[in-house]
C-alpha cells in the first residue's frame, strides 16, 4: 500500500466526516452506489468552499494593500489638530479615519482611544501591515495611533509642526511608548456602520 501524503490524508478524513461515512460490514451494493454518488457532489462543495475562502483572503490582502499604498500617498501633509483632510491637514486619529475611509469605506471613531476601543486587540508580533499601532504620547492609554506598514514601521501624523510620515517602532521614543496593537474586523465595523459601505 502506497503511503498517503499529509495534505490527501487531511483531504480524505474531510471527505469521510462530510459524508457521514461509517464502516458498515453489511453495506449493500445500493448504498455503495449511493455513496460514489455523493462523493463527486461533495468534492465540489469542498472546491467551492475553498474558492470562496481564497477569493476573501485576496480581498482582505488587496484592502490592506490598499490602505498601507493609499496612506503613502499623504506622505508630507501637515498635522493639524482636529485635521481630518489632506486640505486641513491631519492629526493622528484623523489621519487613520480617513484611510479607512477612503480605502475600506469604513467610518472608525474619531479619537485614537475610541479606535483602540473599537478594534480587536492582536499581539506584537501578529502585526500586519493595515493593522493599528497605538501609543501612550500624552501620558495617558491609547493617546496616540498610526498604521503598521510593515517591516516594523508605522506611518501616522505625529504632532504639531510636523507633518505624515514613516518611523522605526523600535526607536527608543516609540518602544518605550508603545501601548498595543489591533486589527481591524472589517466585518464588525461593516455591521456597526451599515449606512457606510
Amino acid at each position: 500500500m502506497v503511503p498517503l501524503r499529509p495534505m490527501s490524508r487531511w483531504f480524505l478524513i474531510l471527505l469521510l466526516v462530510c459524508s457521514g461515512a461509517q464502516a458498515a460490514p453489511d453495506a449493500t451494493p445500493a448504498a455503495d452506489m449511493d455513496g460514489s454518488v455523493q462523493q463527486p457532489r461533495l468534492l465540489s462543495q469542498f472546491v467551492e468552499i475553498r474558492q470562496n475562502m481564497s477569493v476573501q483572503a485576496h480581498g482582505v490582502v488587496d484592502r490592506t494593500s490598499d490602505l498601507v499604498v493609499t496612506a503613502m500617498g499623504f506622505l508630507g501633509v501637515p498635522y493639524r489638530r482636529g485635521g481630518t483632510s489632506a486640505e486641513t491637514g491631519f492629526d493622528c486619529s484623523g489621519f487613520v479615519r480617513a484611510m479607512y475611509e477612503k480605502t475600506a469605506g469604513l467610518l472608525l471613531p474619531r479619537r485614537a482611544d475610541q479606535q483602540a476601543a473599537f478594534a480587536e486587540k492582536i499581539d506584537k508580533k501578529d502585526l500586519q501591515p493595515g493593522d493599528l499601532v497605538f501609543f501612550n504620547t500624552m501620558r495617558r492609554a491609547f493617546s496616540h495611533v498610526g498604521i503598521y506598514v510593515g517591516d516594523g514601521k508605522f506611518i501616522h501624523s505625529p504632532r504639531s509642526g510636523s507633518e505624515v510620515r514613516v518611523e522605526d517602532m523600535q526607536h527608543s521614543y516609540w518602544k518605550r511608548r508603545f501601548d498595543g496593537a489591533r486589527r481591524v474586523n472589517t466585518a464588525t465595523a461593516e455591521a456597526q456602520n451599515p449606512a457606510v459601505n
